[in-house]
């Protein structure tokens, strides 16, 4: 298996080298391309930076990495870089993407806005599976705990059949002997920190952050990890609700009173092989048919 080690920390991270080592671990081959600079809180944003056209790479030596294993700076969020790999930006498309270690946890709500799990989104979203990872420090001191981690639910997750979903992991930063194991959680319903607006001026709005806290929730990822244990959530890109209660909206209802569009008109004389042969029914054309006729 080929597999893509990204994240939003940066190519100058040494979480990059704990999943590198995860996938070699279990045989797989590796490139790494992340972005250039931090890009934390990027959620699956596609942003990055180009020069005549063309994302910018620069040249790449991330902390720790294992010898032998190409890596690369992207310019670019960490979403547009599994957007890219997809496409074979990289060299051979991946069979999966690992992003992270994140340093800091991505737990709750606060997982829509993660570089690190966008990342990983935007590969599901083009039919490549992947896990996100991340730390509860943003000064690790045990990623040996972490890798543990990684490579186990590695090991578990590379046979998947692919079903859309992805993997999101969470590790406190303790020593693997302190680790109560690794445990399945739902969202916590609360964000990691919430916002406070003061008073700014006519140029300036004046926001302080701070960690917030919200209900016991003993079953949620953030009640779990903050109690020892290491954490795995499903988690899916955004899908539409099939069941909606919906239905749709003539165009004079919405206020719209002028001629019909050209796209929409109803062509008299046309048949199913959009040859013109009067008398034969009338035939709902689109705007390509149309243009082609006029």
């Amino acid at each position: 298996m080929h597999i893509l080690v990204t994240n939003d920390d940066g190519i100058s991270s040494p979480g990059l080298a704990v999943l590198v080592r995860a996938a070699l671990d279990r045989g797989h081959t590796v490139k790494v391309a992340a972005p250039a600079e931090e890009y934390s809180g990027a959620s699956a944003s596609l942003s990055g930076e180009e020069v005549d056209g063309r994302i910018a790479l620069v040249e790449a030596a991330p902390p720790n990495m294992p010898d032998g294993v190409e890596c690369v700076g992207v310019k670019a969020a960490p979403a547009l870089i599994a957007f890219l790999a997809s496409y074979g930006a990289f060299g051979k498309r991946p069979d999966m993407v690992l992003s992270g270690v994140n340093l800091g946890a991505n737990t709750g709500r606060a997982t829509l806005h993660s570089g690190t799990v966008g990342a990983v989104l935007t590969a599901a979203s083009h039919g490549i599976p992947g896990i996100a990872v991340s730390i509860t420090s943003g000064a690790p001191q045990h990623w040996d705990t972490a890798l543990l981690v990684t490579r186990f639910a590695l090991e578990h997750w590379e046979d998947r059949p692919f079903d859309e979903w992805i993997l999101n992991l969470n590790v406190p930063d303790v020593v693997p002997g302190r680790l109560r194991g690794l445990k399945p959680a739902h969202l916590a319903s609360f964000g990691a920190v919430q916002a406070q607006i003061g008073r700014g001026d006519e140029k300036h709005i004046a926001v302080t952050y701070s960690a917030e806290t919200g209900p016991e929730e003993p079953d949620s990822d953030h009640y779990l990890l903050t109690h020892g244990w290491a954490t795995a959530t499903l988690l899916r890109a955004p899908v539409d609700d099939r069941s909606q209660d919906t239905h749709a909206v003539p165009r004079e209802d919405l206020g719209i009173t002028a001629p019909t569009p050209f796209w929409d008109v109803t062509l008299p004389g046309l048949t199913d092989d959009d040859a013109a042969v009067p008398g034969t029914g009338d035939v709902t054309v689109d705007a390509a048919t149309v243009m082609r006729r006029t």
